[in-house]
């Protein structure tokens, strides 16, 4: 992915589709390794889906479920 802010990108994907993935929540993770940092817009971004997971918006889930 490899952009400025791909945190935030990714982060927009899941609250696009009310869900994150273990595929969604590994790449930020691999990001986060690669980067050895995060900029202040990618944590406002993770802060943001934090929020929105406690509040029950976005589901954490064992994966997208395109194939059931």
């Amino acid at each position: 992915m490899r952009t400025k802010y791909s945190i935030r990108l990714l982060v927009e994907k899941a609250l696009d589709i009310k869900k994150l993935t273990p595929e969604i929540e590994n790449e930020i993770n691999s990001e986060l390794t690669q980067m050895g940092y995060i900029s202040d817009v990618d944590y406002e971004a993770l802060e943001l889906l934090m929020a929105e997971m406690d509040a029950g918006r976005i589901q954490l889930v064992s994966s997208l479920g395109l194939l059931s």
